[in-house]
């Protein structure tokens, strides 16, 4: 289940991201799959960042 609001969270905000930044540039338009591609990728990233922070405690700050 988290592999999926993962994914659907990154997929939100990454074509929210898309088109706001569409819509300001001039003489752009709006593309859903490259935003799709794109949300893909981060979610791919994201996992792949989780699995090397190491998981344990610190002994000392």
């Amino acid at each position: 289940m988290r592999f999926f609001w993962t994914f659907f969270w990154t997929f939100l905000l990454v074509q929210m991201l898309s088109y706001v930044v569409s819509s300001m540039t001039p003489g752009a338009k709006f593309d859903f799959l490259p935003g799709a591609y794109v949300s893909v990728a981060v979610t791919i990233l994201i996992f792949i960042a989780t699995a090397v922070i190491p998981k344990e405690p610190v002994e000392n700050h």
